[in-house]
């Protein structure tokens, strides 16, 4: 009876332990409800991403979740990385095929910055080489979890991304040039949060003017006024009349 004890006792330490090095689930987040129960529910994505960027990191952290987390024994949890991983030899090399092909692949069509790949490609070595060590290593596999880290960094980066984007063009911070704000966005998208009149609004106002019909005395006068706002079409404009 006391032996049970002792030994459940450990198994907890033992968890606990592991959870401090455990990086967290990247699809769910844990909360206490008011009858203080704790539930689980989605992560909500950061603001400010294209629609190509939310998808992208969508798909990045539940891929990352079954491969990581996506079952559950006596409070440990664990993915395909681990069950594939006992298999000696052939279950490693099959691990890291997956995490680059599901996680580290797909996060690339975000267009992130060569440091952020790298620092993945990074993880899923570690990863890999901790899985060759017979028994202890497929433990610490299952602790590591490389493609949760994956996710988590690139969750980040694009949290970033999108905050920048929020943000007006001299308020930024972040070089534009590694951050990329507002990166995927198709021309007529609009991202939540975003000023319409700096969402790329100028489009549709430049499409609706081309299309009113007016006398062609007053068309030219009238586009000078109204393109001289932007400063791709000044230089443009002075061109023609050096001509």
């Amino acid at each position: 009876m006391s032996s049970g004890l002792a030994i459940s006792a450990g198994r907890k330490l033992f968890e606990r332990n592991l959870d401090q090095y455990a990086p967290a689930d990247p699809l769910y987040e844990t909360y206490v409800d008011k009858k203080g129960r704790e539930r689980r529910r989605k992560r909500e994505l950061p603001p400010g991403l294209s629609a190509r960027d939310a998808k992208i990191l969508k798909s990045v952290k539940r891929r990352a979740h079954y491969l990581d987390k996506g079952f559950n024994l006596c409070g440990l949890r664990f993915g395909w990385t681990f069950i594939i991983g006992i298999v000696p030899g052939a279950g490693d090399i099959a691990d890291a095929t997956l995490n680059y092909i599901l996680v580290v692949k797909k996060a690339r069509q975000a267009e992130i910055p060569d440091w952020l790949l790298r620092k993945m490609l990074l993880n899923n070595a570690v990863s890999a080489a901790v899985g060759l060590v017979p028994f202890v290593g497929d433990i610490v596999l299952a602790t590591f979890k490389a493609n949760s880290r994956n996710a988590a960094i690139l969750e980040e980066f694009l949290r970033i991304r999108g905050e920048e984007y929020l943000k007006r063009e001299n308020q930024r911070v972040e070089n534009p040039e590694v951050v990329r704000p507002g990166a995927g966005r198709e021309e007529a998208e609009h991202v939540p949060g975003k000023d319409v009149k700096e969402d790329g609004g100028w489009f549709r106002r430049k499409s609706k003017s081309k299309s009113k019909s007016v006398s062609p005395a007053s068309n030219g006068a009238e586009s000078t006024r109204r393109e001289s706002r932007f400063v791709e079409n000044v230089n443009g404009d002075s061109g023609s009349g050096k001509k």
